[in-house]
């Protein structure tokens, strides 16, 4: 009896020094949903092994993360290190990797929590996580309005 298809999704990441947000979208790859909150522990090994089995458990075909930009356009050092981590990543799981400009998106979950009367513990459990789901909505949006993204997205490296 053949296993019926499950299908691909995509994983939207943004990569933080102390958390990573992590979102996912749905099978048809039309929404992103905010899924968890990893917390970082003192190895990029660790963390990319946990994200790498998340991976597994949702069938993710493509991974998306956001890049941290100067207002300038220019990337800032947390590029550098945001590029360094998705470059050990797709070592790891050997899937496409897409950068998408995530300047002020975080800031902007955060006023929008504000406005939505969260207070500042249940902000930070939250930020990382709906900043994902920013970032790989957008890369949604994109996708589906011109066929590809047109923010920058390149591989790692």
């Amino acid at each position: 009896m053949e296993q019926p298809h499950t299908p691909a999704r995509i994983m939207g990441l943004d990569i933080g020094d102390r958390r990573i947000g992590i979102a996912i979208s749905d099978g048809l790859g039309l929404t992103a949903q905010p899924l968890f909150t990893l917390h970082r522990t003192s190895s990029s090994r660790e963390d990319v092994r946990s994200i790498a089995r998340m991976v597994r458990k949702h069938a993710v075909a493509e991974i998306v993360v956001g890049l941290p930009l100067h207002i300038s356009g220019e990337e800032s050092p947390q590029a550098v290190k945001t590029r360094k981590f998705a470059q050990e990543l797709a070592e790891r799981v050997q899937l496409p990797m897409h950068f998408l400009d995530e300047r002020l998106t975080s800031h902007a979950v955060d006023e929008l929590m504000k406005q939505g009367g969260r207070n500042s513990h249940e902000r930070k459990a939250l930020v990382d996580q709906m900043a994902a789901a920013l970032i790989l909505q957008g890369f949604l949006d994109e996708r589906a309005s011109s066929g590809s993204p047109s923010s920058p997205v390149t591989g790692p490296g």
